[in-house]
């Protein structure tokens, strides 16, 4: 989904696929990255992602940490490449905002809150922090990635950023809802870990049927951010309205 957001806000502003297809990769790295650190028993503990056993179980922990490591790395080395676009700003830029949405502000910080807030009662408000951080930073720089790699005017960022914060939020809140309704079958991982693990979500805090009408509200609210760009957002609205039916 990350990727395909890169390809589709990239192609708003007639990028070279190449480009678009090198900073979609870079970000589909980072990602996977995340899930095999994510999987560890150090972290979620898990031994199911995407239907198969995760790295750690497949190998063993060592090469699954140096897996991340190798993926994390080569994420940032993709786009300082030339390649990737003939503007060094524009490739220093996308590193910056990459970076700034997966470390400590963002992904790593995040994913830090929800292990040592385990068993804690926590506010709508953190934890609307803690998935925006965890999740939700890396899926806004997947929408504006496009942007920047088209240098697009200030206006295009930021409604494509808005467009990315709620779809994220959206994407968020339907992760929790199918890990408390779905299989493993359907999600591909462990169903119910949340709850063992008494973590607190949207569907802890609001219960199954808020967080579903909240996730629709967001999607919607994502689809008006849209509006600037017509009918080449027809992908980017049917996006919104997919995050929060799917069933994995």
């Amino acid at each position: 989904m990350r990727a395909f957001l890169v390809l589709e806000t990239a192609a708003l502003f007639d990028v070279a696929q190449l480009s678009a297809i090198r900073v979609a990769a870079s970000v589909e790295m980072l990602h996977a990255y995340s899930l095999v650190h994510d999987d560890l028993p150090a972290m979620d503990d898990d031994d199911l992602r995407r239907g198969r056993p995760t790295a750690h179980r497949a190998f063993d922990e060592a090469t699954a940490i140096l897996a991340g490591d190798a993926l994390l790395t080569r994420a940032f080395e993709l786009l300082a490449e030339p390649e990737t676009h003939n503007d060094p700003q524009v490739r220093c830029d996308l590193v910056m905002a990459l970076g700034q949405a997966s470390g400590a502000s963002g992904m790593a910080g995040g994913q830090m809150i929800d292990m040592v807030s385990e068993g804690m009662v926590l506010d709508l408000a953190e934890i609307s922090r803690l998935q925006a951080m965890k999740t939700g930073g890396l899926i806004q720089y997947s929408a504006k990635a496009g942007a920047i790699l088209g240098n697009a005017r200030h206006s295009d960022r930021e409604a494509l950023a808005a467009y990315g914060a709620d779809l994220g939020t959206a994407f968020q809140i339907a992760d929790d809802l199918l890990d408390a309704e779905g299989t493993a079958e359907e999600i591909g991982k462990t169903a119910g870990k949340d709850a063992a693990a008494g973590k607190a979500t949207m569907v802890s805090i609001l219960g199954m049927e808020r967080a579903r009408m909240l996730a629709g509200e967001l999607s919607s609210r994502a689809i008006v951010h849209l509006k600037s760009f017509d009918d080449r957002a027809v992908n980017l609205r049917a996006l919104a309205d997919f995050v929060v039916s799917r069933r994995s």
